[in-house]
C-alpha cells in the first residue's frame, strides 16, 4: 500500500523530533560519538546501561576527556555499554544537561560546579575526581600594557561573568586595591566578558587590551602578538589548582556505581598516559578538537598550550573551597554550603587498585 504524503509528513516530524530534543539540552555544540572506539560484540554491559553520556569543553584544559575520547579509553571501561559524547561551550549548560538528565558525567570548571551544587540545594551532582590543573593566563597587548600596574584602567577581556577566570581575575582585581563592580564589569579595570571563541578578533581589533583566559584561547592571543603577564598558577601554593574536574549527576551515582567507576578507571588510565606520553597525548587531544570543531590548533598554540596544563587525578578541593570564597567576596555568590560537594570513595577504590595514594576533600566529602 502506498504511503501518503500526509503519512511522509508524519513520519518526517517523528524523525526531527529526536533532533530537537537533544538541541534542547542545552548542548554547546553537537554531540558526537566516539568514532575511533565502538561497542566490541558480545561485550556486557555494564549496570544493564546501553550507553553513558560524557560531557565536555572543547578545550586543552579538558584533554582528559578529549584524549580518552580519542584513544577509546572510556569505551574500553565500559565494555558493552556505549560512551556517549556531548561537547559544550560553557558550563551553565552543561549542568543544565546534568540537572535534566540528559547528560550523566561531565567534565567542568569549579565556578559552574560550585554554582550547581549550591542552586540545587545540594541535591543534583557530586564532584567524583579531578582532571587538570593550570593553564590559565592573562595575556595582554604589550604596546599598551608594560606592567601589572598597567592593567589599572584598561578593557580585559573573561570569558563569562561568574566563570572560573571571571571569578579569578576579579579576584586579582581587588589584591591590587582597585574597584570594579562585578556584574556590570565597570571600575578601575573594564571586565569584558566575551566567548572564547570571539576573544581572538576582539583583541586583534584592539576593543580589548587583553584577558584573562583558558587554553589554548591564552596561546592563541600570543599568536596574535600578545605577551603573557601573568600565570595564574603562580598565585597559588605549589602552583597548583583546580581548573577541571569530573562531576556526576547523583542520581546516577547512586544507581549506576559500577558504570560511574568504570569511567573513574579511565580516567585515570588516560591520565596516567598522558602523562607518560606527552607527546602522542598533545596530538591526539589536538585530533579530537578537529573531530569535534572542524578545526585543529596550530603548534604554535598547541605547544606552549599543552605545556603549561598538569593533568591530574587530584581534584585538589582546597583551591576549590579557596575559589568559592573568591566569589563570595566578588559579590557573585553567597556564601556557599559546599559540606557534601564531593564524593571521592570510588576514585580513592581506584587509585588504590592502580597503586596510587588516596586523595583529599578538604573536609567537603559526602557524610
Amino acid at each position: 500500500m502506498p504511503v501518503t504524503s500526509a503519512l511522509r509528513r508524519v513520519l518526517a516530524v517523528m524523525a526531527v523530533l529526536p533532533l530537537l530534543t537533544l538541541a534542547a539540552c542545552g548542548y554547546g555544540s553537537q554531540a558526537k560519538d566516539d568514532d575511533t572506539a565502538k561497542v566490541a560484540a558480545g561485550a556486557k554491559k555494564i549496570d544493564g546501561l546501553d550507553s553513558v553520556r560524557i560531557g565536555y569543553f572543547g578545550n586543552l584544559t579538558h584533554g582528559t576527556a578529549l584524549v580518552g575520547n580519542k584513544k577509546g579509553l572510556f569505551q574500553k571501561e565500559l565494555g558493552g555499554t556505549e560512551a556517549k559524547y556531548a561537547v559544550f561551550n560553557a558550563g551553565p549548560s552543561e549542568i543544565e544537561a546534568l540537572n535534566s538528565g540528559s547528560l550523566d558525567i561531565g567534565f567542568i570548571g569549579p565556578s559552574p560546579a560550585v554554582n550547581g551544587y549550591t542552586k540545587s540545594g545540594g541535591k543534583n551532582l557530586r564532584i567524583i575526581g579531578g582532571s587538570a590543573s593550570g593553564g590559565v593566563k592573562l595575556v595582554v597587548d604589550p604596546d599598551k600594557v608594560k606592567s601589572l600596574k598597567d592593567v589599572e584602567g584598561k578593557r580585559i577581556a573573561t570569558p563569562q561573568l561568574g566563570n572560573t577566570q571571571d571569578v579569578a581575575f576579579l579576584n586579582w582585581v581587588a589584591e591590587q586595591g582597585w574597584k570594579v563592580d562585578a556584574q556590570s564589569g565597570k571600575g578601575d579595570v573594564t571586565v569584558v566578558r566575551s566567548d572564547n571563541k570571539v576573544t581572538p578578533d576582539a583583541f586583534r581589533a584592539g576593543s580589548v587590551d587583553g584577558a584573562w583566559v583558558p587554553e589554548p584561547t591564552a596561546s592563541k592571543l600570543v599568536a596574535e602578538g600578545g605577551k603573557v603577564l601573568l600565570d595564574e598558577a603562580t598565585l597559588w601554593p605549589d602552583e597548583e589548582f583546580v581548573i577541571t574536574n569530573i562531576i556526576v549527576r547523583q542520581e546516577f551515582l547512586e544507581e549506576h556505581p559500577k558504570a560511574v567507576e568504570a569511567v573513574l578507571r579511565a580516567s585515570v588510565e588516560t591520565n596516567k598516559w598522558i602523562n607518560a606520553n606527552p607527546e602522542e597525548a598533545k596530538a591526539a587531544a589536538n585530533e579530537q578538537l578537529e573531530a569535534d570543531s572542524g578545526k585543529a590548533l596550530p603548534a604554535e598554540v598547541l605547544d606552549p598550550a599543552w605545556e603549561s596544563i598538569e593533568f591530574t587525578d587530584d581534584p585538589l578541593a582546597a583551591t576549590l573551597d579557596a575559589q568559592a570564597e573568591h566569589a563570595v567576596k566578588a559579590g557573585l555568590l553567597e556564601e556557599p554550603d559546599l559540606d557534601g560537594i564531593y564524593d571521592l570513595t570510588l576514585l580513592n577504590e581506584v587509585l588504590k587498585a592502580a597503586g596510587g595514594s588516596a586523595v583529599e576533600d578538604a573536609g567537603l566529602g559526602a557524610k
